[in-house]
């Protein structure tokens, strides 16, 4: 579903301060959101993926009190935006955000309601078109196409894992990406809105597949990740393009090579983390303080009224595939260690990470790497501990995926 607000509504682009809450100029391509719902006898789960910048805490609440007559709550719904540095503000969305303050977005309740009647329409539509399908999923190493951002770690993650799930005829229903990278080729300068690289890599794959196939593309532990640029010399517009439609034929070209299967189970879980207390990096006012502009007095009271003191995690599992929600941005050598743990413990194939799920909170560090500091380590809003209590807290509930 076309998600795109009006223009008249003056919703603004979310992910760089310099932005200042301007007013989008226009819309270079629409963005969407998309569910798929799973049923298996008293089972049920819909899986959201969006062209969205992040949603920002407490918007999943308000999505589920919507939705609670039709059956749906916290524990069976998954969002995942791309991350697209060229959709809607996610503070704009924030229902909290009373600081009227420019840099860091300034809160648009008719954006939230339009936004939150589209994702609730698209969850009920996915819910009424229930039928019987195959699945399979593959992955494949790729080398070059992303790099780590941060000085002085070279660690990618460079694993794209692809899942086709089919209709009884063999024909592509539905087919998630996960590939993790920042979608970050257009800039703040850069004033419309747009899917970025992973909108042109699910039409991509959308249009080859001839089969009415709809694409779902979900971020992984891209806390560290950039993309690495498939053309020289070029707009960023351009970039982002040929980046999403190489990746989008190479994606199709493995897809087609799966092998789905005739059954499949499901489960998921859904699972509360106490934070550790909110605070801000010494570094802060040097990098993100500078970029939104507040003092260290704002910057105090602004992170506890914004961000909460307890978040989820969620697993959900899918034949050989298991998706681990995590509420923020995880570097990729933390999300890798996560994968790498839960399938020696669930011999779970392909593990992957759904990056920034349900909700934003902050950047996930490495304690080394939270005392580095730098642009990530200045976002992260709960200390050095919060990355290993992140991935320590998710292995310790991997026993809820292990069968009796």
């Amino acid at each position: 579903m076309n998600i795109t607000p009006p223009l008249e509504l003056n919703p603004i682009l979310g992910g760089y301060g310099d932005r200042m809450s301007q007013p989008a100029k226009g819309v270079h391509d629409d963005i969407y959101a998309k569910a798929i719902v799973f049923k298996e006898h008293d089972k049920t789960y819909a899986l959201i993926t969006a062209d969205m910048q992040s949603f920002p805490p407490y918007f999943k609440s308000q999505l589920v009190k919507e939705l609670q007559e039709f059956g749906w709550n916290n524990n069976n719904i998954l969002l995942l935006p791309s991350h697209s540095h060229s959709s809607i503000e996610m503070m704009s969305l924030h229902s909290k955000n009373n600081l009227n303050i420019p840099q860091i977005g300034i809160y648009n309740n008719d954006v939230l309601t339009l936004t939150t009647q589209k994702i609730k329409s698209v969850i009920l539509e996915a819910q009424k078109n229930l039928q019987p399908v195959t699945i399979g999923t593959s992955r494949q190493q790729l080398d070059g196409w992303n790099r780590n951002r941060r000085k002085g770690n070279s660690f990618v993650d460079n694993d794209l894992t692809i899942t086709r799930i089919d209709r009884i005829d063999q024909s592509p229903l539905a087919i998630l990406i996960n590939w993790t990278a920042h979608p970050t080729f257009m800039g703040p300068e850069d004033m419309e809105f747009s899917g970025g690289w992973p909108g042109h890599l699910q039409r991509t794959i959308e249009e080859l597949s001839q089969s009415n196939t709809t694409v779902f593309y979900y971020n992984g532990s891209e806390g560290d990740q950039s993309p690495t640029p498939r053309l020289d010399d070029t707009n960023n517009w351009e970039q982002a393009k040929s980046y999403g439609t190489d990746l989008g034929f190479l994606s199709w070209e493995l897809a087609q090579n799966i092998q789905t299967k005739p059954t499949f189970t499901f489960d998921y879980h859904y699972f509360d983390i106490a934070l550790p207390p909110r605070s801000w990096h010494p570094t802060f006012m040097m990098t993100g303080g500078k970029e939104y502009g507040i003092n260290s007095e704002q910057a105090d009271y602004i992170i506890n009224l914004l961000f909460p003191d307890s978040t989820s995690s969620t697993f959900f599992s899918i034949g050989d595939l298991l998706i681990v929600g995590v509420p923020g941005e995880m570097t990729a050598e933390l999300g890798k260690e996560i994968k790498d743990q839960l399938f020696e413990i669930t011999n779970i194939e392909f593990v992957t990470i759904g990056g920034l799920a349900n909700e934003w909170i902050s950047y996930m560090l490495s304690e080394e790497e939270y005392e580095r500091g730098g642009y990530e380590t200045s976002v992260s809003f709960y200390g050095s501990t919060l990355g290993p209590l992140m991935v320590n807290k998710i292995i310790e509930n991997s026993e809820l995926l292990i069968k009796n």
